[in-house]
């Protein structure tokens, strides 16, 4: 049965929510608040300037017809895929490796996630030096023989998308593999023993033990990683500017750029809206996919 709260003596009915009243603030301030002035500007034209007017469907009908909003679409939807073997696979073998008892696996770890705390800005401004013309990645693949020419990657609409993946993955895997390693250090070592008395090799141990008792930190690594491709912005910012030929023009950039470089706060309300509405889903749908599933404990 149920057990009924209970009231310490002088308690008045009031104060658990004032507990909860700080983070009720922050959640109305920079979410409630913001999510219904988005909703409304996705209805109205406006530039900032000149006084709000009632658009309509204007916004979400100039969407459907917009190239820009297409192509920055499915740039997101590439992002995502391409992000997904450096954020949610790669970690985990990470991880695996880095749970090892061996001497300096501290620091390993640590170096490692040193990335995820240095600036975007920074991060963005050094990777432009190695995919620069003559930087050290062509450098490289041009002394063991694999380029016959350097290949300029940020200016080029094939590799451009690519290479901003590469920093992001590059930039973020420490923090999933930090997520998987506290996964794997709640599944007994007691079970890896026995695999290894049946005579279950590394690759078996990984598949029939590691892997499925590890779903449900995969799956919140999965939502992580698709909430995060489709809003990446600072990357593209400090090194394409969604160039070149709008090749890394993501949804994520370009609502940027509607907003604050062409000032149209309505259409770029709008685009955001879809775009929230669009995390949503696919966070809706990756818990259903990987419901039921408990973390071990």
């Amino acid at each position: 049965m149920p057990v009924a709260a209970t009231r310490m003596p002088g308690q008045r009915w009031y104060t658990p929510y004032l507990f909860a009243l700080p983070a009720l603030v922050l959640f109305g301030v920079f979410f409630a608040w913001p999510a219904v002035t988005a909703i409304q500007l996705s209805v109205l034209h406006y530039d900032v300037v000149s006084p709000p007017t009632f658009a309509g469907m204007d916004n979400f009908t100039r969407m459907l017809g917009d190239e820009r909003f297409w192509k920055s679409l499915l740039n997101s939807v590439l992002f995502l895929i391409g992000m997904f073997p450096l954020l949610v696979v790669l970690p985990l073998l990470l991880a695996v490796l880095v749970n090892q008892k061996v001497p300096g696996i501290r620091t390993f770890r640590m170096l490692y996630y040193l990335p995820v705390v240095t600036s975007m800005v920074a991060v963005g401004v050094a990777w432009e030096y190695v995919f620069h013309q003559q930087g050290v990645l062509n450098w490289m693949l041009t002394a063991f023989g694999l380029l016959d020419q350097p290949i300029q990657y940020l200016l080029d609409p094939f590799w451009a998308l690519p290479a901003l993946v590469l920093v992001e993955g590059w930039k973020s895997m420490g923090f999933y593999m930090m997520i998987y390693l506290a996964g794997l250090q709640t599944i007994p070592t007691s079970l890896y023993e026995a695999a290894k008395v049946d005579g279950a090799g590394a690759w078996v141990r990984l598949r029939r033990i590691t892997v499925p008792l590890m779903a449900p930190y995969i799956a919140v690594a999965f939502t992580m990683e698709m909430l995060d491709s489709m809003q990446a912005f600072t990357s593209i910012y400090v090194m394409t500017r969604g160039g070149p030929q709008d090749a890394t023009l993501t949804l994520g950039y370009y609502i940027w750029s509607a907003a604050f470089e062409h000032y149209e706060m309505g259409y770029a309300s709008a685009m955001g809206l879809v775009l929230w509405v669009l995390m949503i889903g696919m966070a809706v749908l990756n818990h259903r996919v990987n419901k039921g599933q408990a973390v071990v404990a």
